[in-house]
């Protein structure tokens, strides 16, 4: 291989706070990317980096210390840090597929590619939370639709709308992000990538959008949301959106945004109380904290962003467990427990392993990264996995193994069984 041709080297950023079982899951995941040049870096506070060395990774990744509630200035600590060719961003509650890195990098081939995101997946591992998306001025987003979900798009922002980011996939390059000073410390999250986004749109610079660079994103609890994703508190997302009003958003237009956000914010709010996630008192101490967000966002310190220096030193190139072939094993529930079995051992072994256990019913199916490192399918053979696919279909059990494996394949590499 050619210097040419030689892949670029990757520094993946983590960052995480008080959500420390989140993260064992996520490094475990990412310990396990099939990718040939990468570097894992975790911006953590101390239980978190107790957590990398709970699982043996200390010394074969760069952690820096920092435990303040403000993502942008611990993904700066990160970007300081990376020696990398390419920054790629994961949040501490997401899981990324195998394949990842390999399908985010591949559009910085074209050399106007100056950032790259991927696709997004909810909790129930088959829905996506996020695909390709645009965002204006004002923070109002709006979908894109992409002629193939097989390959990488590279979208051209206009003056007044970006190709937009999601923080927990995305990737920028190096010297363009310590260039520009990373992200803004002024949004302690939200808003923080769109920030982003728009300043790349500025420059004119080009996003791809990779829709087979995936990961799956759990919404873990944190001090801002509940685990069921009901809202504790909304101070930050109203400062956050006042301090990106007037960084992009002309005066004109800014109050009658914020009352938009109010609006959405308690029909969302709405929405909770119906099903029972938040009770009344809470509607009212979430509104005020919204109101109170948004009047600091007004006065909150917006300063210039200094450029980021290069790493004090170089790549600390991660050497990943899974070094074997992409194996899948199948069966029905009851022969759960063996099956596990099987599964940790071949997963031990350095395989990429993925577990399909199915009942003989109709229910949909649901997928999720475990801690021991598989991937574990359930469901019915019978049931959907796509929820636009029907509701019921006969198959054979090895049949059903086999289709399932194929839709993941791009993603996590062919099974063999």
């Amino acid at each position: 291989m050619t210097a040419a041709e030689a892949p670029l080297t990757v520094s993946v950023v983590i960052v995480s706070r008080a959500r420390a079982d989140a993260l064992r899951l996520c490094l475990t995941a990412v310990s396990r990317l099939i990718y040939p040049a990468f570097e894992v870096i975790l911006v953590a506070d101390p239980e978190g980096v107790a957590a990398a060395d709970d699982l043996g990774l200390t010394s074969e990744i760069k952690t820096v210390a920092f435990d303040e509630a403000n993502i942008c200035a611990a993904r700066n600590l990160g970007i300081a840090e990376a020696a990398g060719d390419i920054v790629a961003f994961i949040d501490d509650d997401a899981v990324p597929e195998p394949l990842w890195l390999t399908h985010l990098t591949a559009p910085f081939g074209d050399p106007e590619v100056m950032a790259v995101g991927g696709y997004v997946l909810g909790r129930n591992g088959i829905s996506f939370q996020w695909k390709a998306r645009s965002i204006d001025r004002a923070a109002r987003s709006k979908d894109i639709t992409l002629p193939d979900e097989t390959r990488a798009a590279v979208l051209h922002p206009t003056p007044e709308r970006a190709i937009k980011t999601e923080g927990t996939n995305m990737a920028v390059r190096r010297d363009l992000l310590a260039q520009m000073g990373g992200f803004d410390p002024a949004f302690r999250f939200y808003l923080d990538e769109s920030d982003l986004n728009l300043r790349l749109a500025a420059q004119g610079h080009a996003t791809a959008i990779a829709p087979l660079a995936q990961v799956h994103h759990g919404y873990a609890a944190s001090s801002r949301r509940h685990a069921n994703r009901a809202p504790r508190d909304l101070s930050q997302i109203g400062a956050s959106l006042a301090v990106y009003l007037r960084k992009h958003c002309p005066e004109s237009q800014r109050a009658a945004r914020l009352a938009e956000e109010r609006m959405a914010q308690n029909a969302r709010l709405s929405a909770c109380l119906i099903d029972g996630r938040l009770e009344p008192r809470d509607i009212r101490r979430l509104r005020r904290s919204l109101d109170a967000g948004m009047a600091e966002g007004q006065s909150r310190p917006i300063a210039p962003l200094p450029a980021i220096g290069p790493a004090p030193r170089g790549l600390k190139a991660f050497s990943s467990r899974a070094t074997g072939s992409h194996r899948a094993l199948a069966g029905r529930l009851y022969r759960a427990k063996a099956l596990k079995n099987i599964a940790k051992t071949t997963t031990k072994e350095g395989n990429t392993v993925t577990l399909y256990l199915f009942s003989a019913t109709a229910l949909f199916h649901h997928i999720r990264f475990t801690s021991e490192g598989y991937w574990l399918h359930t469901g019915g053979i019978f049931g959907r996995s796509l929820r636009s696919g029907p509701l019921f279909k006969l198959y054979r059990l090895m049949a059903r193994a086999k289709i399932e494996a194929s839709r993941v394949s791009r993603t996590r590499g062919d099974a063999q069984f």
